[in-house]
């Protein structure tokens, strides 16, 4: 690579391409708060390859700026190392001109030396400063631009990220919640979750909220009873799939000594009917506010349905009403649901009852 000095005695040098980049600093410039244009960039600066300790030395430099905006003129500061080390709170020289060098190589900051080497203002016989060695800042206002966009770039990134992370940790507290016995599962749970300890990229964290979407299926596969193939199991299947408006009465007085009546249900869990745009006066009316809340309840489609095949959908739909009227002590409904399916011994009534007389305690007391 060419090198060409920048200075007369050659005391510094760098690449030709540096240099050449001196052309466009002729062109006008507009005028950019050098303060919202620095936390641009600390938002943005992995796009230009710079560190937290490269900004805090740029945000020492554009101290000694006296405006606040930077406008084409040229913006040079001259402050010398002892001032800049003093202003960075003791940093050593030999650490500041470091930081100094990957400002000027990532195009951000430009030298302007002296004959000496030495930074300094020159003055007319009036007074006036007309000449400044010492940091020219307006590749910094060039880019301004180019900085804003990489920032938008990076927040929007950090954003999606964030999601991400919050996604995948909601997946994992899920498949830790559902049942044992699924060994190969539980193995790459365990491999998904050592995963999480380590600093993911984007593309990592996309990769893994896919696996871990994979992973919670095959879970759900395994756990999911078989079917019988009776013809009475027929039967039942035939009823979830019948839009009459009778099938949870029948269902009922299959199940008179579990099913709790409706008014008991509605006074015991009386949430469910702020969801609901009319009076419920059915169990119709409940199954169609239930299907309603149970996505905001992070109640899967799949787990929704192991429930209805396991309980009846009409014991699923009052669990359900139940778990709305506990949300707040409920860490994870959507698991919390598929044990309660999975139960033989669970009963609906007991479930009921202990919500009618914690509601009467709490009428009691006040």
């Amino acid at each position: 690579m060419r090198h060409i000095s920048t200075t007369p005695p050659g005391r510094r040098t760098q690449p030709a391409g540096l240099t050449a980049a001196r052309a466009p600093a002729t062109a006008p410039c507009p005028s950019a708060d050098k303060w919202a244009l620095l936390q641009a960039l600390t938002d943005g600066r992995d796009a230009f390859g710079l560190t937290d300790r490269n900004l805090a030395v740029l945000s020492a430099l554009l101290s000694f700026h006296p405006a606040r905006d930077l406008r084409d003129g040229p913006p040079t500061v001259f402050p010398s190392n002892a001032s800049l080390s003093s202003r960075l709170h003791g940093m050593p020289e030999s650490t500041l001109r470091r930081h100094l060098s990957a400002l000027v190589a990532a195009g951000m900051i430009r030298r302007q030396d002296s004959p000496n080497g030495k930074r300094y203002a020159t003055r007319d016989g009036n007074g006036r400063i007309d000449h400044v060695f010492g940091f020219d800042l307006r590749p910094l206002l060039q880019r301004a631009s180019e900085i804003v966009r990489a920032a938008d770039q990076a927040r929007d990134r950090a954003r999606h990220m964030r999601r991400l992370r919050q996604t995948i940790s909601l997946l994992m507290r899920d498949a830790a919640m559902l049942p044992d016995g699924v060994a190969p599962c539980s193995a790459r749970l365990a491999d998904l979750q050592r995963l999480m300890r380590r600093k993911l990229d984007l593309d990592a964290l996309t990769d893994l909220e896919s696996r871990l979407r994979r992973l919670l299926a095959d879970m759900a596969r395994q756990a999911e009873p078989a079917p019988e193939m009776s013809a009475n199991d027929s039967q039942n299947e035939r009823h979830h799939h019948n839009t009459d408006s009778h099938i949870l009465e029948s269902e009922k007085g299959r199940e008179q000594d579990e099913l709790p009546p409706l008014a008991a249900i509605l006074k015991a869990a009386p949430e469910i009917e702020t969801y609901a745009a009319a009076p419920l006066r059915s169990w119709r009316d409940l199954v169609g506010v239930a299907e309603f809340i149970r996505p905001m309840l992070g109640i899967t489609a799949e787990t929704w349905a192991f429930a209805r095949r396991s309980m009846g959908e009409g014991r699923a739909v009052v669990v359900l009403s139940c778990i709305l009227q506990r949300f707040a002590s409920i860490r994870n409904p959507g698991a919390y649901l598929r044990r309660l399916a999975q139960s033989e011994d669970f009963r609906v009534g007991p479930m009921v009852m202990a919500l009618l007389r914690n509601r009467d305690a709490v009428a009691a007391s006040s």
